[in-house]
């Protein structure tokens, strides 16, 4: 992966990506997708499965298709720069790419005896169907409360990755029983289920591609034996705001996180290390991969 020409830094748009989780006999998976090599952003990358915040997004709250206020989504997101119906906008973002991108549908039926039905829900979206027709029409309600804020990432100023600008919120939840994710062969190609340090490992040999965001969340999820343990750090958090800076060290591209000693922000968000090198076409932290875990 080639790190992105410096620009002009233009106003991270808001988006929403969620770590689908699940235990498996060998330990804790997390879901990741393949974007498409033609992608015009991070094309070829591993990535949890997330997208821009649409418009529409915000309005659910109002039309009884969220089993939460809107309100209530706003205090858990815990930004109070972010007006309520952003707020409860990227709840919803989150789980219609879930569906998008996946076909994982959380949610549950409004009507007695009414199946839940992920293949036909996510055929009606590709139709184009509006994603709360599509909720109205199968009489299907959100499950908001799966989602618990695990982060926010914003885009650098300088960016590392990519010349857009994002304000992503990362939500964890626990992947629906029953139901089977497959990527949709348009945005994403592979999809796969993983051990957070075993995506690490094959990122560092070079089998998979994956950005810094993408890399410290696993690092911080490898620390976590169980889904339940993931989700109980969430809820107990207030989820850190990780704005990184760019800078250059002995000639390589180096991007730093708070607490690290170059960054404005003197307080640490994430364990492991502050700050990531750009070096053999590979993100990694200064000495030695395991510092990732430290």
């Amino acid at each position: 992966m080639q790190p992105a020409t410096p620009t002009a830094p233009e106003t991270p748009r808001d988006s929403a990506t969620v770590v689908l989780l699940r235990d498996a006999p060998a330990g804790m998976e997390v879901l990741l997708l393949r974007r498409h090599a033609q992608a015009s952003n991070m094309a070829g990358v591993y990535v949890f499965p997330g997208g821009k915040l649409d418009e529409a997004d915000c309005t659910l709250g109002s039309g009884g298709l969220l089993d939460q206020p809107t309100a209530t989504l706003h205090t858990r997101l815990a930004e109070p720069g972010t007006d309520a119906a952003t707020a409860s906008g990227l709840h919803v973002a989150a789980l219609r790419e879930a569906l998008e991108e996946c076909g994982l549908l959380l949610a549950e039926p409004t009507a007695p005896g009414r199946a839940l039905d992920a293949l036909r829900a996510r055929a009606m979206l590709r139709d184009g169907m509006p994603f709360a027709d599509m909720l109205t029409a199968l009489q299907l309600r959100l499950q908001t409360r799966q989602l618990a804020p695990w982060s926010r990432w914003i885009t650098p100023l300088s960016p590392t990755v990519s010349s857009r600008r994002f304000d992503t919120r990362f939500f964890v939840a626990l992947a629906p029983a029953g139901q089977t994710a497959l990527h949709d062969n348009e945005e994403t190609t592979e999809s796969v289920w993983v051990a957070p340090r075993t995506a690490l490992e094959q990122y560092r040999d070079g089998r998979i591609d994956l950005a810094p965001p993408q890399i410290m969340s696993l690092a911080h999820l490898a620390r976590h034996a169980s889904a339940s343990s993931v989700l109980q750090a969430a809820q107990g958090q207030r989820p850190p705001t990780i704005l990184p800076e760019a800078f250059e060290q002995d000639g390589l591209r180096t991007i730093c996180y708070p607490g690290d000693p170059l960054h404005s922000v003197p307080e640490r968000a994430l364990p492991g290390p502050t700050r990531l090198r750009y070096q053999a076409r590979r993100f990694a932290p200064e000495g030695r991969f395991e510092s990732l875990f430290d």
